[in-house]
């Protein structure tokens, strides 16, 4: 059973940082594709980044240069991870992480965990 757990969400200030995890229950060899996506009140969920199995990264351009994507292998388990600098009120939303799982090509979310940037 695939499983993603986010960690990391919270509350900041305009111009602040976060860093979000995802705990997944299968090694980098096990997942395709993994990244981020966001989803704030009333809007569609959307891509923040993503990064293949190959290591390329990708990000919408409301997040380029602010956030970056990584992740480790850390006791043969992948981690996913989403620094994000320079936070705005706009970047307010639920963040999930998304990932593909190489052995029955399904997509899998975590839970989502919630980001407010606020003054």
């Amino acid at each position: 059973q695939v499983q993603l757990v986010e960690s990391g969400g919270g509350l900041v200030q305009p111009g602040g940082s976060l860093r979000l995890s995802c705990a997944t229950s299968g090694t980098i060899f096990d997942f395709n594709n993994m990244g981020w996506y966001r989803q704030a009140p009333g809007k569609q969920r959307e891509l923040v980044a993503t990064i293949t199995s190959g290591g390329i990264r990708n990000y919408a351009d409301s997040v380029k240069g602010r956030f970056t994507i990584s992740r480790d292998n850390a006791k043969n388990t992948v981690s996913l991870h989403l620094q994000m600098n320079s936070l705005q009120p706009e970047d307010t939303a639920v963040y999930y992480c998304n990932a593909n799982y190489r052995w029955n090509s399904r997509s899998y979310w975590g839970q989502g965990t919630q980001v407010t940037v606020s003054s």
